[in-house]
């Protein structure tokens, strides 16, 4: 049985301490990113990989799982559009959908024939806290609960082949991507840390021990399920 996890985004952030953990578990690494990583890790192949040109996604997909035939698959890639309802375009909802979600469905088909035929998979979709509501997110906030529902779905739909599909939702997470949108030195930043239960940012290693208890081979009956990694911030406002 391969060893082998794809994830999607795995150059930088908490794809990259994702990526990291994996290797500690023992398995190999299959990096999919528009840029390669500083330095790849024991075990780590990396391909070049731009999730908002649809066909060329398909093709290094398809490249990907005939070398390595991952039977674990973390969609983590994203991108975030800033902006209020009233400046949220359509060409940002698209470009939005089309990476941080439309991605996920391309790799979950991509690697299915595998896992099915293996009779077993794990596929974690990294969605967020703003998928239950964040001001200025509508674009991304609707593509991290479309990888919520995606879980839910699948999960449904792929018991029976032996695969498993759960969402981790992270909340305010000190990475690059979040500092972009939230400067330091930013009033907003300042509040939303101190709304924070355990008054601290996250670390995308917090984010990554909770993926790995997903992809585990012995968390087969945990399914359809959404992590909140948030340092206790959605207590109160995610369903029970």
């Amino acid at each position: 049985m391969s060893d082998a996890v794809l994830i999607t985004g795995g150059s930088g952030g908490i794809g990259r301490a994702i990526a990291r953990r994996a290797v500690e578990a023992g398995l190999s690494v299959v990096n999919l990113d528009m840029r390669a990583p500083d330095t790849l890790l024991p075990r780590e192949s990396f391909f070049e990989c731009d999730f908002g040109d649809l066909a060329a996604a398909r093709a290094v997909l398809a490249e990907a799982a005939a070398k390595h035939a991952p039977l674990r698959l973390v969609n983590n890639v994203g991108v975030v559009k800033p902006a209020s309802i009233e400046e949220t375009t359509p060409e940002d909802l698209a470009t939005v959908m089309d990476v941080n979600l439309r991605s996920a469905l391309l790799a979950a088909q991509a690697l299915l024939p595998a896992m099915r035929a293996a009779r077993f998979g794990r596929i974690v979709n990294i969605a967020s806290r703003a998928a239950l509501g964040k001001e200025l997110r509508s674009a991304y906030g609707a593509s991290k609960a479309g990888l919520i529902g995606l879980a839910r779905t699948w999960a449904l739909e792929l018991a029976a082949d032996g695969i498993t599909v759960n969402a981790i939702g992270p909340g305010p997470i000190a990475t690059e991507l979040f500092r972009r949108a939230n400067p330091d030195n930013s009033p907003r930043t300042r509040a939303i840390i101190d709304g924070v239960p355990v008054k601290r940012l996250g670390t995308p290693e917090d984010v990554a021990h909770g993926v790995h208890f997903f992809l585990d081979e012995r968390a087969g009956f945990v399914t359809g399920q959404v992590l909140y990694v948030c340092g206790g911030m959605t207590v109160g406002l995610a369903p029970v």
